[in-house]
């Protein structure tokens, strides 16, 4: 069976999209990866462009409630914001609810190079902490070992 990874965030525009496309990337969509947030908004462009330093494309991915995956099975459901945290509801037929604290790099605001490099700080920690944590777990699943 296919492992389902969701990614929450309050805004559903740059961490839990920039994971959500991660995870897609570094399995090779061997693992069905979406987002979803508390509230819908759109996905932020800088997210898009720090993806694409990565040969990374988010750009057909959109905001999403999570009220439509609420009654969906899912191996993890990972929220990556504390808002997202604090006000996530009860997923009955998630396995396994991680947090992952991620800064928001939309509140930085002092130069367009500073929020940039935000994002970029932001896309680095997901990726990290899908590869040293998440991956690891999906591999420990029988019939994963092929992500290697």
């Amino acid at each position: 069976m296919t492992k389902r990874v969701l990614f929450l965030c309050t805004h559903n525009s740059a961490r839990s999209q920039m994971a959500e496309g991660l995870l897609r990337w570094l399995t090779d969509g061997r693992v069905e990866s979406y987002s979803a947030g508390t509230e819908k908004t759109l996905v932020r462009p800088a997210a898009i462009e720090v993806m694409k330093e990565l040969g990374i494309d988010i750009r057909e991915q959109f905001s999403k409630t999570l009220d439509g995956f609420i009654d969906d099975r899912f191996d993890y459901v990972i929220t990556v914001c504390d808002h997202a945290n604090e006000t996530c509801p009860f997923f009955a037929h998630a396995e396994n609810r991680w947090h992952w604290s991620i800064d928001d790099p939309s509140l930085v605001t002092v130069s367009a190079q500073a929020r940039l490099d935000a994002f970029r700080t932001a896309r680095d920690s997901l990726r990290e902490r899908i590869q040293a944590e998440l991956l690891p777990s999906l591999l420990s699943d029988q019939g994963m070992s092929d992500l290697a």
